[in-house]
Parts: C-alpha cells; sequence; structure tokens
C-alpha cells in the first residue's frame, strides 16, 4: 500500500471510530428552551376552563394561588393534552409538617392512577417517589432518602421528558433533580396526554404552571 494510501486508511479507522463513540447524554435535556404552550398564574377570582375534576369545591383559588386541603386523589386536570416530549414547570408548597406534595402527569385526565404518580414527601414525610400506573406498586421508584418537604417553602419544580425517562426537579433554575423514573414501555399516545395536581390530605398551594413543548424527533 502506498503512502497516500495508508494515511487514506488510517484516517478513515480513526474516523470510524470517532464515530462508533456515542455522543454523551445530557441528563438535563429539555430543562431548558422550547415552545410555551400553556401558562397559568392564576390571577383570577376561580379556575379558568382550561382545568377539570377536582369536584365539590376541593380546589379554589386563594390569594392567587390554587389551594386545596383533602382532596383524597380528586385530582385537577389540564384538559389542554401535552406533547410526549414535554417539560411541565410549577410551583408548590405544603402548609403541613407531613408534606405529601403530588401531582400526575402523563393521565387521561379523569381518573388517579392513568399515568405517572409524583410524591414528595409522601406516607408522613419519608418516601419520595415515581410510580407507574399505582402508587404503591412494586415497581414504583423511590430515593433522595433524607430529603423531606420543608413546610412553607416554595418549590420550584419542574417534571421533563424527552425520551423513557421522567425527570423530576425541586429546582428547576438550579437543576436539582428529585427523581428519575426509567420506563422501557412509556406511557404515551391517547389516555396519556394530560397533567394534574393532586392531594390526600394536606394543606397544599399551586401556582404559575407552564408547560413548553420541547419538539417531537
Amino acid at each position: 500500500m502506498g503512502a497516500v494510501g495508508w494515511v487514506g486508511f488510517m484516517t478513515a479507522v480513526a474516523g470510524c471510530a470517532a464515530c462508533s463513540k456515542a455522543a454523551p447524554v445530557d441528563p438535563d435535556e429539555g430543562l431548558k428552551g422550547g415552545a410555551l404552550v400553556f401558562e397559568d398564574r392564576f390571577e383570577g377570582e376561580a379556575l379558568s376552563g382550561d382545568w377539570a375534576g377536582g369536584g365539590g369545591g376541593l380546589w379554589s383559588i386563594v390569594g392567587g394561588e390554587v389551594r386545596t386541603q383533602r382532596a383524597r386523589n380528586e385530582a385537577l386536570w389540564l384538559k389542554r393534552p401535552m406533547p410526549d416530549r414535554v417539560r411541565v414547570e410549577f410551583d408548590v408548597r405544603s402548609d403541613s409538617d407531613d408534606g405529601d406534595i403530588k401531582v400526575e402527569i402523563f393521565g387521561d385526565g379523569e381518573r388517579h392512577q392513568s399515568g405517572y404518580i409524583l410524591i414528595f414527601g409522601g406516607w408522613k414525610n419519608r418516601i419520595n417517589t415515581i410510580a407507574r400506573l399505582d402508587e404503591h406498586g412494586a415497581d414504583r421508584q423511590q430515593g433522595a432518602e433524607g430529603v423531606r418537604v420543608e413546610r412553607g417553602r416554595v418549590y420550584k419544580m419542574a417534571v421533563v421528558r424527552t425520551d423513557h425517562r421522567v425527570r423530576w426537579y425541586l429546582d428547576r433554575d438550579k437543576g436539582e433533580r428529585l427523581l428519575v423514573f426509567e420506563d422501557k414501555a412509556p406511557l404515551v399516545g391517547d389516555g396519556h396526554r394530560h397533567f394534574g395536581f393532586n392531594d390526600w390530605e394536606v394543606p397544599l398551594f399551586f401556582d404559575n404552571v407552564r408547560v413548553f413543548d420541547l419538539g417531537g424527533r
């Protein structure tokens, strides 16, 4: 093989080696950017028509926040459908030492446990979990041991999905992740398009919801 041929061969080998290295995965992909497709700051006197559920007057606007207590899993659902690749931002605080902050995502907009259930400080502020279709299921992901809800603290949360993972952030501005749920069969399509606030017994306050479409690929 001539000099030119050898150089070309080695260049090709080097190129193929470089191509074989997978690009590093950004664990926080989607935490920034995207197209804003919905926003609600709850500045009116009553919930808008964008929200449904939460029967019996369990959910109301008080002082520019959505307040609930003893909802017993009668969730307040956002009626607008979400894209599969999405970031949902919201503020939340618990007015109880029991913590128990709860939201649901990729549900059907009607039923509790129709998607992923995210619970921070559940079961008397002892457990942090993301569950799939059953908050008591054996496949739920628990973690962040020792991280507990601080009564009265406003958490600027975000829930992000860009692939098969549901990622949950306590503080979206600092990129502070609480939990990640790896799902080999992600909940997508009809029946899994909605986000909702939820609660069992403690007084919770939600505010400043924003939904970002992170685009398809």
